[in-house]
């Protein structure tokens, strides 16, 4: 059994650390949408309440079915919030009010480095052979394509 994949040199990217990475990214990205779906506020606050809620619920079983790959590919899986919060590149919003903007174009900016990590993992996955990771990896492109989409709409101006 191989032990979780630390961050390495670009250079030495792997499938695995790759996968470690957009694992823990996307439990970030989960932490962070929860904080969005408590705190917003607002004209917008129903709709954008429902759908943070929405995601987080994807992302949550998105966390599992890449953890859940990595134990496929006989790698220990990262857990415990200090080790995810090492492997992950999301940043996370201060814990004070925000207006709905500023957690949609916060969550944008992080789905758009999720969906380059899943590009990279796809990549990496068809080159190294591995049909199932790549599949995952574009599963995850296409739903991070759509939230894009969807949040660039609701900030753009009129």
């Amino acid at each position: 059994m191989k032990a979780t994949p630390a961050k390495k040199a670009k250079s030495a990217e792997t499938t695995e650390t790759k996968l470690a990475q957009l694992l823990a990214d996307s439990y970030a990205l989960l932490g962070q949408t929860q904080f969005a779906h408590w705190n917003v506020q607002g004209p917008a606050f129903f709709s954008l309440h429902t759908i943070f809620q929405t995601q987080y619920e994807e992302l949550f079983l998105a966390v599992d079915e890449l953890a859940e790959r990595l134990r496929a590919l006989d790698v220990i899986s990262p857990g415990g919030l200090a080790t995810l919060a090492s492997l992950s590149s999301i940043k996370e919003l201060p814990v004070k009010p925000h207006h709905a903007k500023d957690f949609v174009a916060h969550l944008l900016e992080s789905h758009e480095i999720l969906n380059e990590t899943a590009k990279k993992l796809r990549d990496l996955a068809e080159k190294s052979g591995d049909a199932e990771t790549q599949d995952l990896a574009i599963k995850r492109i296409q739903i991070h394509d759509k939230t894009i989409w969807m949040f660039r709409a609701f900030l753009k101006n009129p």
